[in-house]
């Protein structure tokens, strides 16, 4: 059986394993599945790290873009502010749709 890719894993909804992802060092991070969001004809995804990360809290996520590089789907760490604070806006929105009270 082939191995499903990070991406794959992340948009089969029956899925809820935790990911593994690996940084420019090569080394292994795995993440939390915290919410797929499709917004504006792209799909983003929270992850949050379940290892160790320098420069994240324990308590912070992380918003990637899923992005299509050479004919292979792969996962972009956003750095644009303004589109972070509309993914956990549109995440939040989700919450509360599901009855799930947020701060």
């Amino acid at each position: 059986m082939e191995e499903k890719s990070p991406v794959e894993l992340l948009l089969d909804e029956n899925n809820n394993d935790n990911i593994k992802l690996y940084d420019e060092k090569n080394n292994c991070i795995e993440f939390e599945q915290i919410a797929t969001i499709p917004m504006e004809e792209k799909i983003y995804v929270i992850l949050k790290p379940v290892t160790p990360m320098e420069n994240v809290a324990d308590d912070e996520a992380i918003v990637f873009e899923i992005q299509e590089i050479d004919d292979e789907d792969c996962l972009v760490v956003v750095t644009e502010d303004k589109v972070i604070d509309k993914v956990f806006a549109e995440y939040y929105e989700m919450l509360k749709a599901e009855g799930i009270e947020v701060e």
